[in-house]
């Protein structure tokens, strides 16, 4: 199907450049953009919740840069 479409100067020579980079037709380039702007995107998986670990009592204080160099060489 053609169409007419108002499209600025400036983002008519970014689509001109993506379409040459990607060795595609502007029209397929405006067409795949607008594919993914009008189709249903996939489902949002929900996801189980991340594991919880107790890492016991800190070993160190981070703001004790000799207490952490002293944690490292252990």
């Amino acid at each position: 199907m053609k169409t007419t479409l108002n499209i600025s100067d400036a983002t008519m020579v970014a689509v001109k450049r993506e379409a040459a980079r990607r060795r595609q037709t502007m029209s397929e380039l405006v067409e795949a953009a607008l594919r993914i702007i009008v189709e249903p995107g996939p489902r949002k998986v929900r996801l189980p919740p991340l594991p919880e670990f107790s890492g016991g009592r800190p070993r160190v204080n981070v703001a004790d840069r000799d207490a952490l160099y002293r944690a490292m060489e252990e």
